[in-house]
């Protein structure tokens, strides 16, 4: 296939508009010629036209066409991976981290540190869980590999600080017992699919 062939090929049903190619102006007197109907053409009045009229709306009608952060925030997506969030178990108020390790291990970042202990009915108990979001790349391996679904992304991506040491808090990403009867099963990124009970193999039995 030529060049010519392959810029006139029917790419698709749509109706293109060729534009007319003008040749590169050679001398300085088409270089003047070539401002002045550009810069005084009917193109910069229609321009012209369209600002003015976004301008009076803004001034006139109160119309806006910015959101007036932070008062108001755009949506974002429910897969967004922004701040993490350790989600507690509604019956009982506990952590649903039990201490597995798993998220520690796949890190790529080496920024989550978890402590762990044994409490007296013999069970994993997390003592500390910290994040270094300065390090974070929000990668979202850790809200993946997570058996129990304690680790998820949230919707915060405010996290800017004049201090190394904030971006390093427990308390800021676990759930308040207060509002343990507002949280809603997550629904985004490190959330199980809703056909996961279809995909779910039967273990085949030796008996």
């Amino acid at each position: 296939m030529s060049f010519k062939d392959l810029k006139e090929r029917n790419v698709g049903s749509q109706e293109y508009i060729m534009m007319d190619i003008e040749e590169y102006p050679k001398t300085g007197w088409e270089q003047f010629k070539q401002i002045v109907n550009r810069g005084f053409s009917l193109e910069l009045f229609k321009g012209l036209g369209i600002t003015f009229g976004i301008m009076k709306d803004v001034l006139f009608n109160n119309g806006t066409h910015n959101t007036a952060y932070p008062i108001e925030r755009l949506p974002i997506s429910p897969r967004y991976r922004a701040v993490h969030k350790l989600l507690a178990l509604l019956e009982s108020g506990n952590n649903r981290c039990i201490g597995c390790g798993l998220c520690e291990k796949i890190c790529i970042a080496k920024c989550i540190r978890i402590d762990t202990k044994i409490d007296e009915n013999s069970r994993k108990e997390v003592l500390e869980y910290s994040i270094n979001l300065g390090r974070c790349i929000f990668c979202g391996y850790c809200a993946e590999v997570c058996p129990e679904l304690a680790i998820v992304h949230g919707g915060r991506y405010e996290n800017a600080s004049e201090q190394r040491e904030h971006f390093v808090i427990k308390d800021d990403l676990l759930t308040p017992f207060d509002e343990l009867q507002n949280q809603l099963e997550f629904q985004g990124f490190g959330a199980i699919s809703p056909d996961a009970d279809k995909k779910i193999k039967k273990t085949p039995l030796a008996y």
